[in-house]
């Protein structure tokens, strides 16, 4: 009943996936399957995989983006609750147990997420407040930024049925955009340890790597907003956002003469207004 598919998507990895997947083997609470989804790397990491972590079920694709990897792996996996790893991220020991815990005591509860430590070339990095995590109706918290990491989260494989995938078009904040659209109707869990290690300072992370992340997280917001499926103060947060967001970011394509995405902002302003 309590059967976790743990997906571990990875792009040239080869100095992160052992740790990664190190620490899955050391889980209090073992998974039924480990998936090990290789968006094209070019690297070592077959070799490490396949040498050392034979628990582990491993799978080659063309080089897509995390999104297209993570949802391969949710495809063929066997069991009712996914649990995801960044391959540059790793699980404390207790992180399974304590979340399949929280599962147990709250049947209801379709996905639960837990804190986290950040940090960076090795070093402890202090937490913004906004950054602060926390559970229940957390749709007026993601409206912002990204709450919730996908590492720490563990979701029952049919609410994915219901609310649909990670977004394959979006090369970054596809989790913000997953979550804006589970939170906007499901209440969250959350198991407030710190129970994994999220690594930063890495040039390949993609929100260095990524330009203007705000222009996925307005085309999300926009998303929710036309669906309509929103109560009245819902709406009305997710349109206030979407239209900070949408004049900020206009304002850096005026500066930068890019007329065709201030047209853009122009068009979604005066649609908002219509909803």
């Amino acid at each position: 009943m309590f059967q976790v598919s743990v997906i571990v998507p990875t792009y040239n990895r080869e100095s992160f996936i052992v740790e990664a997947l190190d620490s899955i083997a050391k889980q209090k609470f073992k998974p039924v399957e480990t998936i090990v989804v290789d968006d094209g790397s070019t690297d070592r990491t077959k070799q490490l995989v396949q040498n050392h972590f034979t628990f582990a079920r491993y799978v080659k694709t063309v080089h897509k983006g995390v999104s297209s990897a993570r949802n391969i792996g949710i495809s063929i996996a066997s069991g009712k609750f996914i649990a995801f790893l960044d391959s540059d991220d790793i699980w404390y020991a207790e992180k399974l147990e304590k979340q399949m815990q929280f599962f147990k005591e709250n049947p209801n509860c379709r996905i639960v997420h837990c804190n986290e430590e950040w940090r960076k070339n090795g070093r402890l990095v202090n937490q913004k407040r906004y950054h602060r995590k926390s559970g229940g109706d957390i749709f007026y918290d993601s409206l912002a930024r990204c709450v919730i990491s996908p590492s720490g989260v563990i979701i029952r494989k049919d609410l994915l049925a219901e609310v649909g995938l990670f977004n394959e078009e979006f090369p970054a904040c596809e989790d913000y955009d997953l979550w804006l659209r589970i939170t906007s109707f499901e209440k969250v869990g959350f198991v407030d340890l710190p129970l994994l290690i999220k690594r930063g300072g890495h040039s390949d992370q993609l929100s260095q790597s990524v330009q203007n992340l705000d222009r996925f997280r307005i085309k999300s917001l926009m998303k929710v907003i036309r669906e309509k499926r929103l109560g009245q103060k819902k709406l009305k947060a997710a349109k206030e956002e979407a239209l900070k967001k949408i004049v900020i970011y206009r304002g850096g394509a005026l500066k930068r003469r890019k007329y065709t995405e201030v047209n853009k902002m122009d068009k979604l302003l005066w649609q908002i207004h219509l909803v």
